[in-house]
């Protein structure tokens, strides 16, 4: 936690901040900690554990503003930093836009109602983290003369803010994560070397998954054995609950207000209109206990509320900060997105996948991009063509290429399965008429 001498040095540093030349400030003090366990097979090849305390520091000056950071937590040095902070701040070009948020939008409720920190979290040891990470080598490592290598890796981590404004706000989070990774990497056909990965990952420890990632990774891998290209055209495509929400991120992208601004969105002036298939609706929950994107204000302190972002198709808002508002001449809302969920369908990945005649199950993104300003993409894939409901060779060195809405246009089933170890909680997605290039 921000201790209360942490919390006195920051409103101190503030009010020196208003006294020397600041019109208005907002300060942070930041305080984290993390470590990092990893195996390369049976041996161990990292062990790094490191923590942090640092404020930040918002200076509105005379029109002007400046953002500054610093780890100088004894007073004098840090009031000299201010200082010279406030003096280079006024160099820069003024940009009235730049103000505090009103305080009627600041939140001022309970802190840590939330529940997205684990109270235990200083009570896992060190031989409890390398044991989950070499439990991830060991459910795998022998059993087939084709891996090559294997790579286990335990995280975790806990981070505590303590936020205040010149003009009313006091806030205050705090988190913790834990995170199981492991890679495994295979001899294919000729130089051929697929690998693959799974992950889980928590904010309570009690509540990780903490078997089968290694063999996850495993079976994920497997399913590469043999790749190949196979005829471009235009294919049904599936991807499952771990990728989906690569789809999603250039919708969210373009609804930002730093991308309005700068005219480098393809949903400017979209607002209130159908942008994709009424089978879509997206809302932003900002308040589920134990959830990865949880939280009670965003990073300007405004208060966070449930919004519905797309609603049966329909653009319901954009993430407009208090900045971008002003140059925008529009209503403020949220800096960002919280939790993002979906109205969810009837079925799972696999009764979808068993529903499919023919089409191709991507398993994997590499590479590629989207163009944020007209919303057309070009992404490499790999993964499976499906036929008559089973997966029946592994695919890859494709790409999909089109536009984003006409993609999120076609889309023909929204899954019942989200990953909940994300902010991002996209299930498994059926699209129509996508296209691939191949052979």
């Amino acid at each position: 936690m921000i201790s209360a001498e942490y919390k006195s040095l920051a409103k101190e540093a503030m009010q020196f901040a208003l006294d020397n030349g600041a019109n208005n400030a907002r300060v942070s003090i930041c305080s984290g900690s993390n470590s990092s366990f990893e195996y390369r097979d049976q041996n161990l090849d990292k062990l790094q554990q490191a923590s942090e305390n640092r404020m930040e520091i918002e200076l509105f000056v005379d029109e002007r503003y400046g953002s500054y950071s610093t780890n100088r937590m004894e007073k004098a040095s840090l009031f000299k930093f201010i200082s010279s902070a406030i003096e280079s701040t006024r160099y820069l070009d003024k940009d009235p836009m730049r103000t505090l948020p009103e305080t009627a939008r600041y939140y001022n409720g309970a802190m840590f109602a939330l529940d997205t920190y684990d109270k235990e979290f200083d009570k896992v040891n060190v031989d409890a983290k390398l044991a989950l990470a070499r439990n991830m080598v060991d459910e795998i490592y022998g059993i087939d003369p084709k891996i090559i290598s294997i790579t286990a890796e335990y995280d975790d981590g806990d981070s505590f803010v303590y936020m205040i404004s010149s003009n009313g706000f006091e806030g205050e989070t705090a988190h913790s994560n834990y995170f199981l990774y492991s890679t495994v990497a295979m001899k294919g056909d000729g130089e051929a070397r697929p690998s693959s990965s799974w992950f889980e990952t928590a904010i309570h420890f009690d509540d990780l998954v903490k078997n089968n990632i290694g063999k996850k990774a495993y079976e994920r891998t497997l399913q590469k054995l043999g790749q190949t290209k196979i005829d471009s055209g235009k294919y049904l495509m599936l991807l499952d609950n771990k990728q989906s929400a690569s789809l999603l991120s250039p919708l969210l992208s373009a609804m930002n207000g730093g991308a309005l601004h700068q005219k480098n969105s393809f949903l400017i002036n979209k607002l209130n209109e159908k942008i994709i298939s009424d089978k879509v609706t997206v809302i932003d929950e900002p308040h589920i206990k134990r959830a990865f994107g949880a939280r009670m204000f965003d990073r300007e302190g405004v208060a966070t509320v449930k919004r519905n972002l797309i609603d049966r198709g329909v653009l319901k808002t954009y993430f407009i900060d208090t900045y971008n508002a002003a140059k925008l001449n529009m209503e403020p809302t949220i800096s960002s997105p919280s939790n993002v969920n979906f109205d969810l369908g009837d079925r799972s990945h696999e009764q979808i996948l068993a529903s499919i005649d023919k089409g191709i199950w991507v398993t994997g993104f590499n590479g590629g991009n989207s163009n944020s300003g007209t919303g057309d993409f070009s992404f490499g894939i790999e993964g499976l063509l499906i036929e008559k409901g089973k997966p029946v060779k592994p695919v890859n060195e494709m790409n999909i290429t089109g536009n984003i809405l006409t993609l999120w246009n076609n889309v023909l089933e929204i899954g019942n399965d989200p990953r909940l170890n994300s902010s991002r909680r996209v299930p498994s997605l059926l699209f129509k008429d996508v296209d691939f290039s191949g052979i």
